[in-house]
């Protein structure tokens, strides 16, 4: 699987053992997105690496069913002490919301890439033109254009302690692309690119998600 490390404040493509830094910006397509899910890893949690979670929520309300009693954290995530302030690094919380997102660079449409963002790129607030992953989605919807139809820029906040993305709209994709990037959408490594150790469900995403992925016929 390739992927999009944000380690640093720097995407670092990570691939057959190697990695290539890229800059604190990188210009995709968002070819189709897994819905809001959060996990808990315990001492071991290294973002660095591929390591399945302890506890996990499908849709972020109550621990997955495919969770071992012995690592259930709570009931219900709102009465979780891994779910309150502090509990996490800089004062964040242990168990944390993020996104898998699956990208293809501009420049070469056939190899998808992984991109986990955590909650501050999925929730964040909009300055300027830079919006967090719902704003931006938001954004897209309100002036009835597809997430896979355009170019879209992810950088840094620079401002930020913790890595933090923005995202925002370049310009439509190229005229001939339209065909294989609805290709890539229903694409094997697109599915498994979205697909974490914690299981994807069909629950809405912030694109309006339907079950299989992006509705490539909207707007």
């Amino acid at each position: 699987m390739r992927r999009l490390s944000i380690r640093g404040g720097t995407f670092t493509d990570i691939a057959d053992g190697q990695e290539n830094p890229l800059g604190d910006t990188v210009n995709v397509i968002i070819v189709d997105a897994a819905p809001v899910s959060r996990s808990y890893f315990g001492a071991q949690f290294d973002p660095n690496k591929s390591t399945a979670p302890v506890c996990w929520s499908d849709d972020t309300q109550r621990p997955s069913p495919k969770v071992s009693q012995e690592n259930v954290q709570a009931r219900r995530c709102m009465d979780c002490t891994q779910n309150v302030r502090g509990s996490g690094e800089h004062g964040g919380r242990a168990c944390r919301f993020q996104q898998r997102l699956a990208v293809v660079f501009e420049g070469d449409l056939e190899e998808v890439y992984q991109l986990q963002i955590p909650a501050s790129s999925i929730f964040g607030r909009a300055q300027g033109g830079n919006m967090g992953m719902q704003e931006y989605a938001r954004h897209l919807s309100s002036h009835d254009t597809s997430v896979i139809a355009v170019v879209t820029n992810i950088t840094f906040d620079k401002d930020s302690v913790v890595p933090k993305l923005y995202f925002k709209p370049m310009r439509p994709i190229e005229k001939g692309d339209g065909l294989k990037i609805a290709e890539m959408v229903v694409h094997e490594d697109t599915k498994r690119a979205i697909t974490s150790f914690v299981p994807v469900t069909s629950e809405p995403s912030p694109f309006g998600k339907v079950e299989g992925g992006f509705d490539i016929n909207a707007n």
